[in-house]
C-alpha cells in the first residue's frame, strides 16, 4: 500500500486532494475508516473559489448540474425585505454558491479518484499511528475484516491529515489546537420546500434571534434556528417546525423531514499544519463554525495551495520554504474565516427590540450602498 502521498481521511478534502495529485502523476493511497458513505446532507454550500478548484480536477461541472445555484440573498424582518444581496460579479465562471448535499458531493470526488487510480482509496482501513524516518514517513493501518485492501503499514513520502476536527493522529503528532467557544446553539433540519423563494437563500432577522433558510436539490429546503441554549431530548422536527414558524409564519412540514442536526459552535486552529512530513488539511488543521458554510471550502483551498508543494518535494526540491509559505497563508485563512464565522453568528443573535431595529436598519443601509453590498457578497463568498 505504498505511495508517494499517503491521505488519512477520505472525506471531500481527502479526496479532493487525491484527485488533484493523481492528475500530477502523483501515487496516493487514501485511507478511510468507513466502509460506507454517511448519508446525511451536512455540509452544502460550495463557494466560487472552491468550484474554480473543483474545476480543477474536473468535477464542478456535475456538482453544478445537480446542484442548486444561490444567486442571490435577502434579509427578512418581521415579514419585510429589508435587503438583498446577489453573487452576480463575486467571479466570472461561478457567480454563484451552489447547494449540493456533501454525500453527493464526495460521491462525485470519489468516482474521479477512482477514474484516475481504481486502487487509491483503502476503505475500511484506520491509520493509527505515525513514524517520521526524516527521508520517508510510515503510518500503521488498522485494516479490518472488510477493507478493500490488505495491510497493517504503508510508506510514503508525505502524510496528510484530512481526518476530521477529533484527529486522534493530530493529537499524537502533539500538535497543539487553540479553540474558541461560544454562547451560540442551533437546530437544523431539511424539509419538502413549501415556500415561494426559489433558489434564493433567506436570513430571517428575528427577535428570538436567526432562522436561516437554504434551498436543495429535489424541492427540498434546509432551515437553520439559533437557539437560547443546547437543544434537548425534544428538539425533533416538529420542535424546529414550530420554531421556524413562530419567528417566520413559514411552517415546514415535519411529515418530510430528511435530515436533523443540533449543534453547538466552537472554532479551533492548530498551532501548527506542518509537523516533519506530515501536514494538516480541513478541519484537522481548522474548526471553523458551520455558520456561513466556509470549513469544507477552506479545506478544498488549502488542499489546491499544497498540490504544487507537494509535487516539488517529491521532485526532489527542498520543500521547507514552500512549506512554510504554506502554512503561514493556510493559517491567515483560518483565522479570517474565523473572523466572518463569528460575524455571522453576531448578527444573527437575539436582540431586544430598539436594538434589533438598529441592527435591521443598518443591514438595510449597507444592502442600499452598491460598493458595500458587492464587497459583503464577496466576503460571503469567500472571494
Amino acid at each position: 500500500m505504498d505511495a508517494d502521498v499517503l491521505i488519512a481521511g477520505g472525506g471531500p478534502v481527502g479526496l479532493y486532494l487525491a484527485a488533484a495529485l493523481l492528475q500530477e502523476g502523483v501515487s496516493v493511497r487514501v485511507f478511510e475508516q468507513r466502509q460506507q458513505r454517511n448519508r446525511h446532507t451536512r455540509a452544502i454550500g460550495i463557494h466560487p473559489p472552491a468550484l474554480e478548484a473543483l474545476a480543477a480536477v474536473r468535477v464542478a461541472s456535475a456538482m453544478v448540474q445537480e446542484g442548486v445555484r444561490i444567486r442571490s440573498g435577502m434579509a427578512v424582518s418581521r415579514g419585510k425585505t429589508v435587503g438583498t444581496m446577489a453573487f452576480d460579479d463575486v467571479s466570472r465562471d461561478f457567480p454563484f454558491v451552489l447547494a449540493l448535499p456533501q454525500y453527493r458531493t464526495e460521491q462525485l470526488l470519489e468516482e474521479r479518484v477512482l477514474a484516475l487510480d481504481p486502487g487509491a482509496i483503502v476503505r475500511g482501513a484506520k491509520v493509527t499511528g505515525v513514524r517520521d524516518d526524516a527521508g520517508t514517513v510510515t503510518v500503521a493501518v488498522d485494516a479490518g475484516a472488510g477493507a478493500t485492501a490488505p495491510g497493517r503499514s504503508a510508506t510514503g513520502a508525505l502524510l496528510v491529515l484530512a481526518d476530521g476536527a477529533r484527529s486522534r493522529l493530530r493529537d499524537a503528532l502533539g500538535v497543539p489546537m487553540v479553540r474558541k467557544t461560544y454562547p451560540d446553539h442551533y437546530l437544523m433540519g431539511d424539509f419538502d420546500d413549501g415556500t415561494d423563494y426559489g433558489d434564493k437563500a433567506v436570513l430571517f432577522l428575528e427577535p428570538d434571534g436567526i432562522v436561516e433558510s437554504f434551498p436543495l436539490p429535489g424541492g427540498v429546503r434546509r432551515w437553520v434556528v439559533r437557539l437560547g441554549a443546547p437543544a434537548g431530548p425534544a428538539a425533533g422536527a416538529g420542535h424546529l417546525a414550530e420554531l421556524v414558524h413562530r419567528r417566520t409564519g413559514i411552517r415546514p412540514d415535519p411529515a418530510t423531514n430528511s435530515m436533523l442536526s443540533a449543534f453547538n459552535v466552537q472554532s479551533g486552529i492548530a498551532q501548527r499544519t506542518v509537523a516533519g512530513r506530515t501536514v494538516l488539511l480541513g478541519d484537522a488543521a481548522h474548526e471553523i463554525s458551520p455558520i456561513g458554510g466556509q470549513g469544507m471550502n477552506l479545506g478544498w483551498l488549502g488542499a489546491r495551495d499544497l498540490v504544487p508543494v507537494a509535487c516539488a518535494a517529491l521532485a526532489g526540491e527542498d520543500p521547507g520554504t514552500q512549506l512554510s509559505h504554506f502554512e503561514q497563508s493556510r493559517r491567515r485563512a483560518a483565522v479570517l474565516a474565523r473572523r466572518q464565522a463569528e460575524i455571522n453568528m453576531m448578527l444573527g443573535r437575539p436582540l431586544p427590540g430598539p436594538l434589533l431595529r438598529m441592527r435591521t436598519a443598518g443591514v438595510a443601509a449597507a444592502a442600499a450602498i452598491p460598493a458595500v453590498n458587492q464587497w459583503a457578497a464577496r466576503r460571503f463568498t469567500m472571494n
